[in-house]
């Protein structure tokens, strides 16, 4: 019979997610920014002390303040709902009814198993339900949701549902094609492998119109 923790690492080496939403804390948010970066900053000058690092040295004494700064105004802000973009959203006026796709949006996002980074391509479809989106701001729903811990499959969902709700249609698309550096630089060290997931809403889900949308892309993605 496995131990809790031999069931955890192999959950972890599998890059099984456990839930669709990002497991926070109710108490998430009870404590400023400025404060987790004081906490955070202490928890890496013990991990670098415990590995043997020496703080004295100019070239690393600044690190666990660089380290907490970038863990919670950066690669992991978008945990922060404060931060999440407006999806301003406009009539369509000029009557366009085909699929509008943007392609090759880059994702740096986080695996929440190793805290070591994904990187890739999204690509991201809608039809427009009478409501168009900003194109940027497509952009800008993905580094949201990308700046977490994150599993790619949850990650690929949270970015058309939040689609969804803005354009008011469930007709959204998106591919996601990643490299795992938790695959690729350390376990099995592929560094050629990538990983691609989906998610298809509304008439998306018809062959036909999928079909269309991956021609488009045609996943020839180039890191």
């Amino acid at each position: 019979m496995k131990h809790n923790e031999e069931i955890h690492d192999e959950i972890g080496d599998n890059h099984i997610g456990s839930c669709a939403t990002n497991p926070l804390r109710k108490d998430a948010f009870d404590i400023t920014d400025d404060e987790k970066i004081e906490s955070i900053k202490k928890d890496v000058e013990n991990i670098l002390l415990t590995l043997g690092m020496d703080l004295t040295d100019d070239s690393i004494k600044g690190t666990p303040n660089r380290v907490a700064k970038m863990f919670v105004k950066e690669i992991f802000g978008g945990l922060n709902p404060a931060r999440k973009p407006k999806a301003s959203t406009f009539d369509n006026n000029y009557k366009y009814g085909e699929m509008l796709v943007e392609k090759n949006i880059i994702v740096y996002s986080t695996c929440e198993h190793h805290l070591l980074p994904i990187i890739g391509r999204a690509h991201v479809a809608y039809i427009s339900n009478g409501r168009v989106i900003g194109l940027s701001k497509m952009n800008r729903i993905v580094e949201y949701y990308s700046k977490r811990p994150q599993v790619q499959e949850r990650l690929t969902m949270q970015i058309v549902q939040e689609l969804q709700n803005a354009l008011g249609t469930k007709d959204v698309a998106c591919v996601i094609d990643a490299k795992h550096l938790c695959v690729n630089s350390r376990g099995i060290s592929d560094i050629e492998s990538s990983t691609v997931t989906s998610e298809f809403g509304g008439k998306f889900k018809d062959p036909q119109a999928r079909r269309e949308f991956l021609d488009y892309i045609k996943l020839e993605t180039k890191f």
